[in-house]
């Protein structure tokens, strides 16, 4: 990691993360009921609270509504949680509000286009490894692995790294 990322990165007070593609593969399951089901990557949820434990904040921005993103986020401590989101850039500006932070302390998470407003709006934008070609061409940074699979705990390392932590 340069210094330039390394000091960006330790400036973050607030992390926000899409949902489909991001924490998950981005494969959308359905049960014989109808019920969709979400698969969530254990390591992702292990540096989510390694990050959340040196005082940074964890958010949650997705453009769907499931109960299994509430489940997950319940589980991890997660509290920031906007489902059903139509404009990530406005839900950003509420959550800075929230918690005290600019969107220069922020660092986001995507994968697909509509999240552009989004990592324009942040001071450090990363796209998982197989987002889409457009979001990792104008993103800080990509991850070597694919959303789903560890990406978000790939980014958590970053940011440990960045204070000192492994």
């Amino acid at each position: 990691m340069n210094k330039a990322s390394a000091t960006a990165l330790h400036a973050i007070k607030l992390v926000v993360l899409d949902v489909d593609g991001v924490l998950t593969d981005g494969r959308l399951y359905y049960g014989a009921g109808g019920e969709e089901l979400k698969v969530f990557h254990v390591r992702d949820g292990l540096g989510l609270k390694q990050v959340m434990r040196i005082g940074l904040t964890v958010a949650v921005v997705s453009g769907r509504r499931t109960p299994a993103v509430d489940a997950r986020c319940s589980e991890l401590g997660i509290t920031l949680v906007e489902q059903g989101c139509e404009d990530k850039v406005e839900a950003l500006e509420r959550l800075c509000a929230q918690i005290g932070a600019s969107p220069h302390e922020v660092l986001c998470v995507i994968d697909d286009t509509l999240d552009l407003p989004l990592a324009r709006a942040v001071g450090f934008s990363v796209a998982v490894a197989d987002a889409h070609a457009a979001v990792r061409d104008v993103t800080d940074r990509v991850t070597i692995t694919p959303g789903g699979r560890g990406a978000v705990r790939e980014v958590c390392d970053w940011i440990l790294a960045a204070h000192g932590r492994t």
